[in-house]
């Protein structure tokens, strides 16, 4: 079963490439792994660089320096995942996530490191030593989320896709002229949580300059000879 929010993770082969050991009875298999990752919890410092492991079910970072220390999200917590190069976001190019946390709580994150305070994490920065390699985690991001749908849209019976924001190369002309701003939908990326925050999100920039163009029809209406 699930669990909500992020973890420590500890559970490494014994072999000296410490791979992180897989749920084999719920068909846990690797999709994707990656060295050099540094991991930025909430805002907390960076950690040193790791291996970042990508599984049907979670994702995991394990230090390359501290054997004892790992974390863990299932892919059900991640709500939203995307391509961070906005250095006002953070300095480095990143994958950033957003977790599921299940606590309604204080928002305030503690710089305690303790399990409690750990889950309480809502976001999650993925550091590549190499940014080349976003496309390509982000690419493995979507299928883990593919293969974990939430589970209410599981509960309710209907079959509902996942909802994507294009990145900007993938609109067209037509849609920018609507003045919706490319970074601000190359950011968001893909959400696993709302299914209707991409539609909302453009309709609500559409509509915006509907009004726009009904008030400058009115205007000048008003404004011609009787």
């Amino acid at each position: 079963m699930a669990t909500t929010g992020l973890r420590f993770f500890t559970a490494r082969t014994n072999d000296n490439i410490g791979a992180p050991i897989l749920d084999d009875n719920n068909s846990e298999v690797l999709m994707h792994s990656q060295e050099g990752v540094s991991i930025v919890l909430g805002s907390r410092p960076a950690e040193a660089s790791g291996t970042l492991y990508i599984t049907s079910k979670q994702v995991i970072w394990l230090s390359d320096v501290d054997v004892s220390k790992g974390y863990a999200v299932d892919f059900v917590s991640i709500t939203l995942h995307a391509i961070s190069r906005d250095p006002e976001g953070y300095p480095s190019p990143c994958i950033y996530t957003q977790i599921e946390t299940g606590d309604d709580g204080d928002d305030d994150e503690d710089d305690d490191e303790g399990p409690s305070e750990i889950s309480k994490t809502k976001e999650m920065r993925l550091v590549p030593s190499d940014p080349n390699q976003l496309e390509t985690l982000f690419n493995v991001f979507c299928e883990g989320a593919e293969l974990n749908p939430e589970p209410m849209a599981m509960e309710g019976g209907d079959e509902e896709e996942h909802n994507w924001i294009f990145s900007a190369d993938q609109l067209n002309a037509d849609t920018f002229s609507n003045g919706i701003d490319e970074d601000f939908i190359e950011a968001i990326g893909h959400s696993n949580g709302d299914h209707d925050l991409a539609h909302n999100v453009l309709q609500l920039q559409i509509n915006d300059h509907r009004f726009e163009d009904a008030e400058e029809m009115e205007d000048e209406t008003s404004s011609a000879p009787q």
